[in-house]
This record gives structure tokens, C-alpha cells and sequence, in this order.
């Protein structure tokens, strides 16, 4: 008898579901859907633009959608995803609850006082928060960069751009 005609059978390995996955999936569809009704009531525009505005609506949300049913085919074949394996990462500790609290309120105070105080003095507070919340403890390095970076992305978006940012407190000063 050889080998081959010796081994037992295998049974065949059905694939193991991320049901996570299918969630994800949901998401997806589910905002590419609002996306794509959400453009179809946004104005003509100018008579002069080559591309309506909601040409940009329709792409993203027809690509959410796309993705979310390939995610969804992916899923129902069993392919999941592979754990991070890089060398700073352990794999075998649980979420930082703390840190990711700390993020998230970072977060909602930069949307509540957004409109208060303006995006220059925001900007450098969530640099700071979020840089601090993660482990950095140079303070005030934190404020200076989170400063620089915001003034300067205020003058960017405001100026260079054209996009009016909220400057708070600082209107007038910006």
C-alpha cells in the first residue's frame, strides 16, 4: 500500500466568519447609500463648471457601496484579516481604555469649543491634548507645535484656499 492510499481522508475546513466584518460592511453600504442621496439634492452650481458638485457625491458614494459588497463577498469566503505583527505592537495586551478615553475626549472638546475659540487656539489644544493623552510630557513643545501647525493651517485653509475656518476669539487678530 502506498502513502497516499494509507492517509485518512480530510474532511474539508469550512471557513471561519468575522462577523465584525459584516458589520463594517453595513457601515460602509449604508453611508455610501446617504452619500449618493445626499448629492442628488445638492444645487446645479455654476454654469460654468465642467463637473456638477454632486459628480463628486456620486463616485463616493458608489465607491463606499462597491467596497462594501466586495467586503461582504470577502467575508462570506472567510478572509479576515491578519493581526498587526510589527515589533512595537503586543498582540497579546488588551485595548489602553484609558489613552482611548482620553483621546475621545480630546475629541469632543476640540468640536464643543471649536466655534468659541477658534480653530488657531483649538488646533494647538488638540495637538497638545492628544500628544500628552499618548505619552509626550513636554507641555509647553506640545502648545508651541500644536500652535505653528494650527495658525498655519488656519491661513492655509483661510487664505490659501479660501475656505472660511472659524477664528474665534482671535477674529479680527488672524
Amino acid at each position: 500500500m502506498s502513502a497516499a492510499e494509507d492517509a485518512a481522508p480530510v474532511a474539508p475546513v469550512t471557513p471561519v466568519v468575522d462577523r465584525a466584518q459584516y458589520a463594517l460592511a453595513a457601515v460602509l453600504a449604508v453611508v455610501g447609500v446617504w452619500t449618493v442621496v445626499d448629492s442628488a439634492g445638492l444645487g446645479p452650481g455654476f454654469a460654468d463648471q465642467v463637473v456638477r458638485p454632486a459628480a463628486f457625491g456620486y463616485v463616493i458614494g458608489s465607491a463606499l457601496v462597491v467596497l462594501a459588497v466586495l467586503l461582504a463577498v470577502a467575508t462570506a469566503r472567510g478572509d479576515r484579516a491578519e493581526g498587526e505583527a510589527g515589533e512595537d505592537v503586543d498582540l497579546d495586551q488588551g485595548t489602553d481604555w484609558r489613552t482611548l478615553a482620553g483621546l475621545a475626549g480630546v475629541l469632543v472638546a476640540t468640536i464643543a469649543l471649536l466655534d468659541v475659540l477658534g480653530w488657531a487656539i483649538v488646533g494647538a489644544l488638540l495637538f497638545a491634548g492628544a500628544a500628552t493623552v499618548l505619552g509626550n510630557r513636554h507641555w509647553v513643545r506640545n502648545l508651541l507645535i500644536g500652535a505653528v501647525m494650527s495658525v498655519g493651517s488656519w491661513y492655509g485653509f483661510y487664505v490659501g484656499l479660501g475656505i472660511p475656518i472659524p477664528a474665534g476669539v482671535l477674529d479680527g487678530i488672524l
